[in-house]
């Protein structure tokens, strides 16, 4: 019985993880800085507007030329995490 339970427990744990990642864009800008945009949502709901646009992400790193996009979602059992990493100069 006890085994049972910690396969089952095991199991959930395993699986409630997902991590998916791909690039957007490359171009031949030079890498310098980094900025990122993420937010992270609960059991698909956002309550405020999400804003995860490659303008924003290069705002926060201070980037006015992009070398390349990285988008990246990761889905836990209730919480799952959006992200759009950009570099560039």
């Amino acid at each position: 019985m006890k085994k049972s339970l910690f396969v089952l427990i095991a199991s959930v744990g395993f699986l409630a993880s997902c991590t998916m990642s791909y690039p957007g864009i490359a171009t031949g800008n030079e890498i310098v800085k980094s900025g990122t945009a993420s937010r992270k949502v609960f059991m698909g709901i956002a309550i405020k507007p999400v804003d995860l646009s490659i303008e924003k992400a290069a705002k926060s790193g201070g980037i006015t030329r992009v070398a390349t996009v990285d988008y990246s979602v990761k889905r836990g059992l209730f919480f799952t995490t959006y992200k759009v990493e950009v570099t560039g100069n």
